[in-house]
């Protein structure tokens, strides 16, 4: 009875250890993986005050909303522990809502996000890990397109004066990404991956318009959009 207790206990650890150590070599010195996946983008974010041709507009904000689109991070691996990720996705669309003062514009404009990142990682465990944590630290370029703004944020800007028309531009910069996660490897060749990042980011936002009597009109403000980044995604290595 005791040899056939040592004999279960002994398969038993033999189980769990390959549990842990069943895809062989997963993510090891030059592997390369790309995940296909989803990102949730949600800003943590405040405005400063609405300035109009240089004079504060009382009580103005706004706030940004957040977003999804699919994404895809290409990893390569340069040990079995250091890897280097390069995410991309499909550019998305944020939209921005008018507070205090403002809240009454509803939505005030949108804007789409061009944001490709590059980000080391450091793997915690070994190659032939089930499971892997990791950290990293990278770079992100943001850049926005297609800025539109809202009829009723046109006049706005244009102190309510009729004929408004206006347009709007969003600066560009970089910024750094902190990167937090884990990997699962089913097998050899197949993974799944949950990601959280944050980037610090503030952009400047000037809005150019003329009215009716050709009165040049300018606005300004920045926006803190400070955005927790969500991947969810599968990998395959090859």
């Amino acid at each position: 009875m005791k040899k056939t207790f040592k004999v279960v206990s002994y398969a038993a650890t033999l189980s769990l250890s390959a549990a842990f150590s069943l895809p062989a070599a997963a993510q090891s010195a030059g592997s390369n993986i790309v995940n296909l996946g989803w990102f949730h983008i949600s800003p943590n974010d405040s405005s400063e005050t609405l300035k109009i041709n240089g004079a504060p507009y009382p009580g103005s904000g706004a706030t940004v909303g957040s977003a999804d689109t699919a994404g895809i991070a290409l990893t390569h691996f340069f040990t079995d522990n250091v890897a280097l990720t390069f995410d991309a996705g499909v550019p998305p669309k944020f939209r921005l809502k008018g507070t205090g003062s403002l809240a009454p514009l509803g939505e005030m404009g949108t804007a789409t996000q061009w944001s490709p990142a590059l980000v080391a990682k450091w793997y915690f465990g070994d190659a032939d890990s089930v499971f892997r944590p990791f950290i990293g630290a990278g770079v992100t370029y943001v850049k926005y397109t297609d800025v539109q703004l809202s009829q009723q944020t046109q006049q706005t800007v244009n102190l309510g004066l009729p004929g408004a028309a206006a347009t709007a531009e969003l600066s560009s910069s970089w910024a750094p990404v902190a990167n937090i996660g884990a990997t699962y490897n089913f097998d050899k060749s197949w993974s799944a991956s949950l990601s959280v990042s944050y980037v610090p980011l503030k952009t400047d936002a000037v809005i150019t318009g003329t009215n009716a009597a050709n009165i040049p009109i300018r606005g300004t403000t920045t926006l803190t959009i400070d955005p927790l980044i969500t991947f969810l995604s599968v990998g395959y290595k090859f």
